[in-house]
């Protein structure tokens, strides 16, 4: 009964936080232009501040100074033709990568990701309005909020138990029978039909990715939280890997199959 509910401490916790987190990303979502771009800048600058704290810690100048310089760079470049926003974007990258003394790869691709992932949102948001940036963080959302029920609730064998000892194949599956639940409900409203719910199981898996990417770079330096902002849920980058995987995998398919979605 202890083992029971200890699997269940965190929830209180983690409900309350992660109410506060939705009704601030609904407010930046709804409202859009200037306030989403503001929102974003700020949410991948702290992922930043958080990603070398974690691979340089005790350095406390180094991490203000890259994660300020990626919020400017996200938010500078929304407001530019993309010919001149990429190479911004990818300066403070290149930028960390300098001044780092070791963990310079992990830096230059969580930092890459982060950078193309912030201006993959906004411009969904700016391109093709609040619908379609709903269906993402929902299908994210949705994903990690039915896999952690399902992954407590049914139990089983562990997903990466060396990495990630809670995760559960249990858990893992329960997120792609959200997602894809939320693919069908939107295909309703986008007319573009079933294969959004396919588009939606791909979209979670690759946000589980962004999990388990961030997952095994936070075992590798031996933290178990990207920080402790977040009452519950540690860091803004435990709670954004997965936006961070899903929306990088989105920015390629998009190329392929077109955004939004059967629309030509």
């Amino acid at each position: 009964m202890a083992d029971r509910s200890d699997q269940w401490s965190d929830l209180k916790a983690r409900m309350g936080a992660g109410a506060v987190m939705v009704l601030i990303g609904i407010i930046g979502i709804w409202l859009g232009g200037h306030v989403f771009h503001l929102l974003v800048a700020l949410i991948c600058g702290i992922m930043v501040w958080e990603l070398v704290g974690m691979l340089r810690p005790g350095d406390g100048w180094l991490p203000l100074k890259l994660g300020g310089l990626t919020g400017i760079a996200v938010l500078i470049s929304v407001y530019l033709p993309v010919g001149f926003a990429l190479p911004i974007l990818l300066a403070p990258a290149l930028v960390g990568f300098g001044q780092l003394t070791q963990h310079r790869t992990i830096y230059l691709s969580f930092t890459a990701m982060i950078l193309l992932a912030g201006y993959g949102l906004m411009m969904v948001r700016d391109d093709f309005g609040v619908g379609w940036l709903l269906w993402l963080v929902v299908v994210v959302v949705t994903t990690d909020v039915v896999g952690y029920f399902a992954g407590r609730a049914i139990g089983g064998p562990k997903f990466w138990p060396r990495v990630s000892p809670k995760k559960t194949w249990s858990g893992t599956a329960g997120g792609w029978v959200g997602a894809a639940v939320v693919g069908f409900l939107f295909s309703f409203n986008t007319g573009i039909g079933l294969e959004l719910v396919g588009v939606s199981v791909a979209l979670s898996m690759a946000s589980q990715m962004g999990d388990m990417a961030e997952s095994g770079m936070k075992r590798k330096m031996g933290v178990k939280d990207s920080s402790n902002l977040i009452p519950g849920h540690g860091g803004l980058m435990d709670r954004f890997d997965g936006m961070l995987g899903a929306s990088m995998f989105l920015l390629v398919i998009g190329q392929f199959i077109g955004l939004p979605f059967g629309v030509s």
